[in-house]
């Protein structure tokens, strides 16, 4: 799997648990206001990480961590995601993926298979502005938002969380009552845009 980063200690990633942030290098979308630019546009790649410095590190850190939270870029698009997913688990720790909901097959079988505890999906905007930021087809946006609906209602332990990144020079208030009608009844978290003379510091 292309690991483009590694954080070794979140407090805030993951819910209620200490957790490593690996960040996957490559994604499907192109967000304006995107904190990681080094992980979505190849011009930007750094030198990946070795998965096996990757997995010795966590089974180094497996008393003092709870959790790993594998984000981007965009995870679902590393052909291995399921492989190492199935190593993390191996070692003990609680999974969460980070996901822009473009791949929900992927999703589905991730889901099914138990082998990931909590997902946050990010949903972009309305799907009429969705060309902003994806090319791609929107009836898999849509289907992903309905398996995590529909999977964290089944009470077997898994979670779920939505967010959107409240840019104004994109959304509006009407754009996020429109979001927040997709995911109803979850609650849908708000995140702010960083103003552009911050990303770039």
């Amino acid at each position: 799997m292309k690991i483009g980063g590694l954080q070794k200690l979140s407090l805030i990633d993951y819910p209620q648990k200490p957790a490593a942030v690996i960040f996957t290098q490559g994604c499907n979308m192109f967000c304006p206001y995107c904190h990681n630019p080094q992980l979505v546009y190849p011009n930007l790649f750094e030198t990946v990480l070795e998965e096996e410095d990757v997995i010795a590190f966590l089974k180094k850190r497996r008393n003092l961590l709870k959790g790993v939270v594998i984000s981007g870029g965009e995870p679902t698009v590393q052909k291995d995601l399921k492989d190492f997913i199935l190593r993390v688990k191996t070692l003990g720790f609680a999974v969460k993926l980070d996901t822009n909901g473009s791949n929900p097959d992927i999703l589905e079988e991730l889901i099914n298979e138990k082998l990931i505890d909590f997902i946050a999906m990010d949903i972009k905007s309305p799907l009429s502005k969705y060309g902003l930021f994806y090319k791609g087809d929107l009836e898999r946006v849509k289907r992903s938002i309905s398996i995590i609906k529909e999977s964290s209602l089944v009470g077997s332990g898994f979670a779920c969380i939505f967010r959107t990144t409240y840019d104004t020079n994109i959304l509006n208030e009407t754009d996020l009552n429109i979001i927040k009608d997709y995911i109803s009844p979850s609650e849908l978290i708000i995140q702010q845009a960083l103003p552009v003379f911050l990303k770039q510091q």
